[in-house]
């Protein structure tokens, strides 16, 4: 089985688990007591804040431990507004961030609070400009994530930072898919990260807050960690996480460069292998293991068991998965297709007889799932005037689309095709697929039941 998946979870490096088995010996005991025991105990969570503050480029007592990546968000989202509420409650988020970051967006909106979405181009990218934009006199924090955790593309982090900086308000950025690479570049003033993305046990988190930026610990708080992680330190998967980050720090430079050469050559041949199918996410700024594509015509939920029949676990953000029924909202924020579609990423040491075998088995299980789609029984094609009318009420991702493109050729060039469906997906997808296919979009429009989407045909 090859497991294309690293950027959900890395399978836990080899240090990792030496460390955790060496480290349950001898970190056992409350490192804040003074015996024997405590004292081991105190030189192991010590030495391993001290590595983590190396490998991130910040002071030791600046870096708290968490119990996930997620509670680093959701600490350091909380505790800088609070430190900041003098300032006034207003948060700039980009429209990809991860949904650790959006629902803090949304806990603050729900207490009154103001949120501001940065939008990214189609490669999911944000202009640092858009960000001085989106400042106001009562902005209190600023997030943005260095790495996008679905199609891999990275973050302009730097300028990000020098504009927000030049403007008094702290930015965060969830450091959690990239700080396996390298540190983050920038003059930021809060990060998170999480173990489990660069191959440390789940459950530890990094919170760094920069001295000097206000903050303010929200909820019951102890002596522990500064105050801002409460409870008993997991001193044995702590001292795994430190060792295996500074781990793969060591391998970071030389996998990188063929992780990229792997992931560019699924790039380049998925596009050739699969007719219809568009390759998302920046071309030249993203991680070295992440490539995603989307399929036209293809059930997401549907292609991924295929390709698990194969021997591969991949992730997908399409609509058409059991977990959600709207596509990703990184997907729909860039404008891009969403069905069909599949996010490969590869954890350390891949093997390349993997990645060519994936680009092997890939054009069939794509064919399969079309197989199985590919003969809708439209439910009613109607004309009105010059309007051809295909309702695919009831019906959901991709069946609309591909009802669509069954019909586009029985209209004369010019001719328009309203396309009826109450499936969020459409609304992202059916523009996708004009872009794809040479016709114009003409726009949604309300209809009786569900929304009406206008094609115009003209190639």
């Amino acid at each position: 089985m090859a497991y294309f998946d690293a950027a959900s979870a890395a399978p836990l490096h080899p240090i990792a688990r030496q460390a955790l088995q060496a480290s349950l010996d001898e970190g056992w005991a409350d490192p804040a007591r003074l015996y024997r025991e405590g004292r081991r105990a105190r030189v192991l969570l010590d030495a391993a804040r001290e590595a983590a503050a190396e490998a991130v480029g910040c002071r030791p007592d600046e870096l708290t431990f968490t119990s996930s990546g997620t509670r680093a968000v959701h600490t350091g989202v909380a505790g800088a507004l609070a430190g900041r509420r003098r300032v006034g409650r207003h948060l700039i988020v980009s429209a990809v961030e991860h949904s650790s970051v959006l629902h803090s967006a949304e806990l603050l909106e729900g207490a009154g609070g103001a949120v501001t979405q940065v939008a990214v181009d189609r490669t999911g990218l944000v202009d640092p400009a858009a960000y001085g934009d989106a400042l106001r006199e009562d902005t209190a924090l600023a997030c943005l994530q260095s790495a996008n955790h679905e199609v891999g593309t990275e973050q302009p982090v730097g300028a990000v930072a020098e504009v927000c900086r030049e403007a008094g308000v702290p930015l965060l950025v969830d450091a959690a898919q990239s700080l396996g690479w390298g540190p983050v570049d920038g003059d930021w003033s809060l990060l998170t990260a999480s173990a489990h993305k660069w191959g440390g046990p789940s459950g530890v988190g990094l919170l760094v807050v920069r001295k000097g930026v206000r903050f303010a610990a929200q909820g019951p708080v102890d002596e522990r960690e500064s105050g801002r992680a409460p409870g008993f330190e997991n001193i044995p998967a702590i001292v795994a996480a430190a060792a295996s980050l500074r781990a793969v720090r060591a391998e970071a430079a030389e996998e990188a460069v063929r992780l990229r050469e792997l992931t560019d050559r699924i790039r380049a041949r998925v596009p050739r292998l699969v007719s219809d199918a568009e390759v998302v996410g920046h071309p030249v700024r993203r991680l070295p293991g992440v490539v995603t594509f989307s399929c036209l015509y293809v059930d997401g939920e549907a292609l991924l068991h295929e390709l698990d029949r194969e021997g591969f676990s991949v992730s997908s953000g399409s609509s058409c998965t059991s977990s959600t029924l709207t596509p990703s909202h990184v997907l729909r924020a860039m404008g891009v297709l969403s069905e069909g579609n599949v996010r490969v990423s590869l954890p350390l040491g891949t093997a390349e007889e993997d990645v060519e075998r994936f680009l092997a088995v890939l054009p069939g299980a794509v064919s399969a799932v079309r197989e199985k789609l590919g003969a809708p029984v439209v439910s009613e094609v109607v004309r009105e005037e010059d309007v051809l009318v295909v309702d695919s009420l009831g019906k959901r991702c991709p069946i609309p689309v591909i009802e669509l493109a069954k019909v586009i050729g029985d209209v004369p060039m010019g001719g328009l095709v309203r396309v009826l469906s109450d499936d969020e997906a459409a609304r992202l997808d059916i523009p996708a697929w004009c872009e794809m296919r040479g016709q114009e979009y003409v726009g949604a429009e309300t209809a009786a039941k569900g929304t009406a989407y206008v094609v115009r045909r003209v190639s």
